[in-house]
């Protein structure tokens, strides 16, 4: 029977070979590479205790920049379509007032219509009596010496009872 000191030993090395597969993998990738020739590389790999520190505030913030994202996105949708929802009710309240507006217009044209209605038959009717009035046979005078029309004059018998006129 193998002790448990050499079985865990035995899966140490098994991890740390699995370990430095997975380094070498990540060594050997170009864009690793070209990092690590940059002056940021160098500097990182100058301090090992800054870049662990770097690789866990990134991966840490991972989950607050994206729930972070997922708000700002979920907001941005909500407000395009409060947006869109705010302006079609503006828009049908503008509308309703609009139509208030016209029908309170019609009412006050007919208002409007029909007092000018009755003012031009009345003052039409005004005009017409005093234009036939003006037309009308005027009496002729009898101490006009051109009139043509010489009916007699009238006589009058006055009496003490009564007034006769022939």
């Amino acid at each position: 029977m193998a002790s448990p000191e050499t079985a865990c030993g035995e899966k140490m090395q098994e991890l740390q070979k699995q370990i430095n597969s997975v380094m070498k993998t990540i060594n050997n990738n170009s864009k690793v590479v070209a990092f690590m020739n940059s002056p940021a590389g160098h500097y990182l790999d100058e301090r090992p205790f800054l870049s662990l520190s770097l690789l866990v505030f990134i991966a840490l913030s991972a989950v607050p920049v994206g729930l972070f994202l997922t708000v700002i996105a979920g907001t941005a949708v909500t407000a395009c379509l409060g947006v869109i929802i705010l302006e079609g009710i503006v828009i049908a309240v503008c509308g309703v007032a609009l139509l208030c507006v016209l029908c309170g217009l019609v009412i006050l044209s007919f208002g409007v219509s029909g007092v000018l209605s009755v003012c031009y038959l009345a003052v039409s009717s005004i005009l017409n009596y005093m234009h036939t009035s003006r037309l009308l046979p005027k009496t002729t005078n009898h101490n006009d010496p051109d009139s043509q029309d010489e009916e007699p004059p009238v006589s009058r018998k006055i009496s003490k009872d009564s007034i006769h006129i022939d």
